[in-house]
């Protein structure tokens, strides 16, 4: 895999570039057992410097793909190597491309079942030679969790995609890593929504700025005391920057 990881604050990042990407997935799927990509965003990496389970799961993720600004920038000033940082929906539709060129399929798990439906017309549409081999909605009761599981693991998904509905997200994979057989399985909140056009995705040139932020604080004020985190991380970086001139 022409995949270089670095680490950065202890956490691991995958410097992928597009060019890489296809015969990243490739490679992927041709090896067993459970894969997992990752999308790493700036609060997830401090969130994966702790000891918990999201830290373990990013640690054994195949993949982590860095979708925030602020990584490059730590990266950067730490003097590593930089990685690409990735649009998360302009990432999910070049991994179905890939998979839909080479014949691949897709279970698409999470979100209501209205949604589920026209997200399924709308993605035959766009690809038709990906089989979509299952889907399950999301917020389901925990009775129906081994059922959930063993569709999955009977389908034997190229690619497993979970958006909004799974309570535990990236960590829902990693918890049952070892109950199904060969799949990529990657969390993209907003997949469904988007696809299914009840949400309206960030536009390209708001991302490439790094602007995507201020549209999440319109939608939720409270988000602004994310700037509380962001200057934690800044703290981080000019502490680590510190004690390596030190060393």
């Amino acid at each position: 895999m022409a995949v270089q990881r670095i680490h950065l604050l202890g956490v691991p990042v995958d410097i992928c570039r597009p060019e890489d990407l296809e015969p990243a997935i490739l490679e992927l799927l041709a090896k067993p057992g459970t894969k997992q990509i990752v999308f790493l965003s700036l609060w997830n990496l401090l969130k994966a410097r702790k000891q918990n389970d999201y830290a373990e799961c990013v640690r054994n993720a195949d993949l982590v793909l860095p979708v925030s600004k602020s990584i490059l920038k730590g990266a950067r000033y730490l003097k590593l190597a930089v990685p690409v940082r990735y649009n998360p929906f302009t990432a999910v539709i070049s991994i179905l491309s890939v998979l839909d060129s080479h014949y691949k399929s897709l279970y698409m798990l999470g979100s209501r079942k209205e949604m589920l439906q026209v997200a399924e017309r709308n993605l035959h549409a766009t690809f038709p030679r990906l089989q979509i081999v299952g889907r399950y909605v999301g917020y389901y009761s925990k009775y129906v969790e081994k059922d959930v599981v063993q569709a999955i693991y009977k389908s034997s998904p190229s690619l497993a995609l979970l958006c909004d509905g799974i309570r535990e997200k990236d960590s829902w994979v990693f918890h049952r890593r070892n109950q199904f057989s060969s799949s990529i399985f990657l969390y993209y909140r907003d997949a469904i929504g988007i696809f299914s056009e009840r949400i309206k995705r960030v536009k390209e040139s708001t991302f490439e700025h790094g602007n995507e932020i201020w549209v999440e604080i319109l939608h939720n004020p409270f988000k602004i005391f994310l700037f509380f985190p962001y200057l934690h991380y800044n703290l981080l970086l000019l502490w680590t920057k510190i004690r390596n001139r030190k060393k």
